[in-house]
C-alpha cells in the first residue's frame, strides 16, 4: 500500500486521541509540534500524558470511549491495545465524511499513517517507509537530522521576508532558488 505524502494545515482541525498510554502519549507529542486543538480521551492516562495535557491545556475526558465521540473531529487517533476498539472506532469514522482515522500499529485501520519527521522552525521534513519498516524511517531520519544546520530557522525567516516583499515573477523565483542554492551548497559541502 502506497501512502500519498502531503501536509495537512490543522489550524481549524479539532483532533481526538482514544487512549493515554506510551504510544498515545508520543502521538501527541508529535502533534503538539503543529496544533493544540487537541482532545484525549482515556481511563488512564501515563505520568508524561497527563503533563502535557495539563503544560498545554487540552481538554480531557477521564472514561472509555463511547460511540458518537468522533462525530466533530476531523482527525481521530485510536492508540489503544484493543484491536476490536481500533477496528469499530475506524468504521465508525466512515460513517463522518470528514473524519480521517490514524489506529496505531494497524494500518488496516487507517486512512493515513504517521511518518517520521524533522522539524526545525519553519523546515518540516517528512520520512515514511509506506510501513514497511518504521525502523529504516526512524534511522534515516536521525541521519537526515545532523545533515541540517541549526541556521535553517534563520534562512527561511530571510526567505519568507523576500518572498512577501518581492513582486512574483520570474526574476524573483531565479533570485530565491539562487539564495536556496548557495545556502545548502555551503553546509553540504562541510
Amino acid at each position: 500500500m502506497a501512502y500519498f505524502p502531503a501536509f495537512i494545515k490543522l489550524d481549524n482541525m479539532d483532533i481526538l486521541i482514544v487512549g493515554g498510554g506510551y504510544i498515545a502519549s508520543e502521538k501527541l507529542e508529535h502533534l503538539l509540534d503543529f496544533t493544540k486543538n487537541i482532545k484525549v480521551i482515556a481511563p488512564d492516562l501515563s505520568d508524561y500524558m497527563k503533563q502535557m495535557i495539563d503544560d498545554n491545556n487540552l481538554v480531557y475526558e477521564n472514561r472509555k470511549y463511547e460511540k458518537a465521540d468522533i462525530k466533530d473531529f476531523g482527525i481521530v487517533i485510536v492508540a489503544v491495545d484493543d484491536i476490536p476498539l481500533q477496528e469499530e472506532i475506524f468504521n465508525e469514522s466512515k460513517t463522518y465524511p470528514n473524519c480521517l482515522c490514524n489506529s496505531v500499529d494497524s494500518v488496516n485501520y487507517c486512512d493515513f499513517i504517521f511518518p517520521s519527521y524533522i522539524k526545525k522552525d519553519d523546515l518540516t521534513i517528512a520520512v515514511s517507509t509506506s510501513g514497511s519498516s518504521p525502523a529504516m524511517a526512524k534511522h534515516l531520519r536521525m541521519y537526515l537530522q545532523d545533515l541540517i544546520p541549526d541556521s535553517i530557522g534563520e534562512f527561511l525567516k530571510t526567505m519568507k521576508g523576500y518572498r512577501k516583499t518581492m513582486p512574483k515573477g520570474k526574476e524573483r523565483m531565479e533570485f530565491l532558488d539562487n539564495l536556496a542554492q548557495d545556502y545548502i551548497s555551503k553546509w553540504s559541502n562541510k
